[in-house]
């Protein structure tokens, strides 16, 4: 079940927590996609946090809300990049996007094969997407206090396994949020140490998300055979389905003569 648009704005643009989950998240997006000249980049989920250092540099811009959770205008004060659409049957042609990133949209999902299928279908040759979920071994996912507690946490293996499943190619994973997920000052004043010191490999296993790229997978269609057929075949036996009290056509029988006899 998705959370409520107006719960995930009010945690990411509202509160000192969400601002610096936001900043954590997005550091990451950009490490791994930082060229994005000239492509169409997308968001699905609550992914609007993450696509603002795409709309200059970008072809196009778009951030896909399904509508069990509601839209927002978005970015505020520009025009708009937002757009409502049905979870498992989006508006998008057959490979349109280069980039996508998913958030808060896999895990809240009511049918994640079919969003899974609507992803590959969208993706163009070479298009790589990022799923941002809940650390099932992660503080993140044992709270309520922020939308990483809602849904369905994931281990890293269970992602890329459901990702192999539908035609995905693994290329990388990384953590992030590495901080307590507490509004308390104390551990807000920390947490950009905290970030750090999980991000050199220290402790991976407490992170509060796992981000994992995926490429399309496209597989070459079989070759089906000769692709004419032949026009005048070779006749090798067809005097032999002559009938045998008929003389074959171009046959002079002999006589004998009576001077040989």
């Amino acid at each position: 079940m998705h959370l409520d648009v107006i719960d995930l704005r009010k945690f990411y643009y509202r509160t000192k927590l969400g601002r610096i989950a936001q900043r954590a998240l997005r550091e990451q997006v950009e490490k791994i996609w930082g060229d994005s000249k000239g492509q169409t980049v997308a968001g699905f989920g609550f992914a609007a946090p993450m696509l603002r250092p795409f709309l200059k540099p970008a072809r196009r811009v778009l951030c896909l809300m399904p509508g069990q959770q509601g839209v927002m205008p978005w970015p505020e004060g520009q025009e708009n990049h937002s757009v409502l659409t049905p979870e498992t049957s989006w508006p998008v042609a057959n490979g349109f996007i280069d980039k996508l990133v998913v958030l808060h949209g896999l895990e809240t999902c009511d049918n994640q094969s079919e969003l899974l299928n609507e992803i590959w279908r969208v993706l163009g040759p070479g298009g790589s997407v990022l799923f941002i979920v809940p650390n099932r071994s992660g503080l993140w996912a044992r709270s309520d206090k922020t939308p990483f507690g809602f849904g369905r946490p994931y281990s890293l293996g269970q992602l890329e396994s459901q990702l192999r499943s539908h035609n995905f190619l693994v290329e990388r994973h990384v953590s992030a949020l590495f901080f307590p997920p507490s509004h308390r000052p104390f551990w807000l004043r920390f947490a950009k140490y905290w970030e750090g010191f999980g991000l050199r490999g220290v402790v991976p296993l407490a992170a509060g998300v796992v981000m994992i790229e995926a490429t399309k997978r496209v597989y070459a269609r079989p070759k089906v055979g000769l692709g004419q057929a032949v026009k005048r075949p070779l006749k090798v036996l067809g005097g032999i389905a002559a009938p045998p009290n008929q003389p074959v056509r171009g046959y002079k029988p002999q006589t004998l003569d009576q001077s040989d006899s």
